[in-house]
């Protein structure tokens, strides 16, 4: 009749929350389309490249964040193990009583390993709650959601305890292999 108005329509965006959501997306509003028009007069045009590009961009920028992570883990490990050496200096005559009131190699190397540990872990739990506080701070002031993952806090407290582990095993048989006659005299 004269009262029906005629649309052309050119295009319509459909937006998908998450990346792996877009083909199966396409599947459905192809479907559709062909139940509801009987004319194939339509194109859908899946933006892949735009996709492919994002990915490449996320996983640069994975690695560009990893490489800072390392660094910054390598640069604690060794101000820890700098830390550590200079307590073994310091303690030289406790290490030589110890060892003279009959406390093995194994026994030094374990007091000092497991100060060391101490240390790291206490930095991990304040790494932790630092990387808690953040996201949500984000969350809150930049109107961005985030999330936190437990695998993730549980992955930095190991890797915390690694480092310590890793950079505290020097100072330890430093200290384990002192000459405990010397270290008497030391002063």
């Amino acid at each position: 009749g004269p009262n029906v108005e005629k649309v052309e329509l050119q295009e319509i965006v459909v937006k998908v929350a998450r990346d792996e959501s877009v083909l199966p997306m396409k599947e459905i509003l192809e479907t559709l389309l062909k139940r509801f028009h009987t004319k194939t007069d339509y194109q859908i045009v899946v933006p892949l490249e735009l996709l492919r590009e994002a990915e490449r961009t996320k996983m640069i920028f994975n690695i560009v964040l990893g490489s800072i992570a390392a660094i910054s883990l390598l640069v604690g490990g060794i101000g820890i193990m700098n830390i550590m050496l200079a307590t073994v200096s310091e303690r030289t005559r406790e290490i030589g009583i110890r060892r003279a009131l009959g406390a093995r190699r194994k026994d030094i190397i374990m007091q000092f390993l497991s100060e060391t540990l101490l240390l790291t872990l206490a930095g991990g739990v304040l790494g932790i709650l630092l990387g808690l506080a953040i996201p949500l701070l984000v969350t809150q002031f930049g109107h961005m959601p985030t999330v936190i993952k437990s695998g993730s806090l549980v992955l930095a407290f190991g890797i915390s305890a690694g480092v310590g582990l890793t950079f505290g095993i020097y100072p330890a048989y430093r200290a384990a292999n002192m000459d405990p006659i010397e270290s008497l005299r030391h002063e």
